[in-house]
């Protein structure tokens, strides 16, 4: 059940960025969010 569930995801992802680099690019911009969030950013 967990391998459908992450299948399902990985598939929406792509689907919403069209390209894994297009993936790659959200995951960076969710960590810089987060970063300057909690205050990591100097």
């Amino acid at each position: 059940m967990k391998a459908v569930t992450g299948a399902l995801l990985v598939c929406a992802m792509l689907a919403g960025c069209n390209t894994v680099a297009g993936v790659g690019e959200d995951i960076t911009g969710i960590a810089n969010w987060a970063q300057g969030s909690i205050g990591g950013g100097y």
